[in-house]
């Protein structure tokens, strides 16, 4: 199908792979401009080159989100290349393991830098820049299934998405009378490279091929099979659009049957 532009503009963080990648191909096959913005600038591009380029309304951006300018500059890239700006998606994200007895100082900065920090440095960008245009918008950001349940071994990751979800609350109920919606969504296991050393790891443990890791990952979850990145880019792209409009200050699990609210 021949894709129509709906007049809108979009930033999506972390674009440069894995989820923000298929969200950043979604919302620009619903008709969205879209700036890929990710903190390597030629990772950016290739995404940016392959859905057309600024021609076709792709816009290559590179930002580290862990810097408050950065972020800013950003937005306000993309809002003059591009001509307007309508939804900004805060994917951009780390995760590592972090076993209690060796959490550190520097391992909390590193990790609320990138998945707590962007997101308020995010929040605050998009905000001033919908203002200024005199409209409305949406604000979407990347929470986990680990921010609705502790997972064993990711005390920092768990952490930094619980506070993702808390900021979301209040930024949705501070944000409301602006005509501004702030949501989430929530993936669980996504086949994507930042999971992909965990399912390698567990293969080579077990002498097993690396499909026999995803599987073993895949075990505790209803559908039987971990997430494509497009599952959650469906989720990014609902709430991108006009049928989202009555839906703000929540997060929307998408993980395949782990955790049931």
């Amino acid at each position: 199908m021949e894709r129509t532009e709906n007049g809108k503009v979009a930033l999506v963080t972390g674009a440069g792979q894995g989820i923000g990648k298929a969200i950043a191909e979604r919302l620009h096959a619903d008709g969205f401009r879209v700036a890929v913005a990710d903190l390597s600038l030629e990772s950016a591009r290739k995404v940016a080159d392959s859905l057309g380029g600024p021609e076709r309304g792709a816009l290559a951006v590179q930002v580290d989100v862990a810097d408050r300018d950065n972020v800013f500059a950003a937005v306000d890239a993309a809002r003059r290349e591009l001509g307007g700006f309508d939804v900004i998606v805060n994917n951009a994200g780390l995760g590592h393991g972090s076993p209690i007895e060796e959490i550190t100082p520097e391992s909390i900065e590193k990790t609320f830098s990138v998945n707590f920090n962007g997101v308020v440095w995010g929040i605050q960008a998009a905000t001033k820049a919908f203002r200024e245009l005199g409209h409305g918008g949406k604000i979407i950001s990347a929470a986990s299934q680990a921010a609705h349940l502790g997972n064993p071994g990711l005390a920092l990751y768990s952490a930094s998405k619980f506070a993702v979800r808390g900021l979301t609350q209040t930024a949705a109920r501070d944000l409301a009378q602006y005509g501004i919606t702030v949501n989430t969504y929530a993936p669980g296991v996504a086949r994507t490279p930042m999971i992909e050393p965990f399912a390698k790891s567990i293969a080579e443990a077990a002498g097993q091929s690396e499909e026999w890791g995803w599987g073993q990952i895949a075990a505790g979850i209803a559908l039987g099979r971990v997430s494509e990145p497009e599952d959650v880019a469906a989720v990014a792209s609902f709430l991108s659009g006009p049928d989202s409009n009555y839906i703000t200050g929540q997060s929307i699990i998408v993980d395949g049957g782990m955790v049931f609210n």
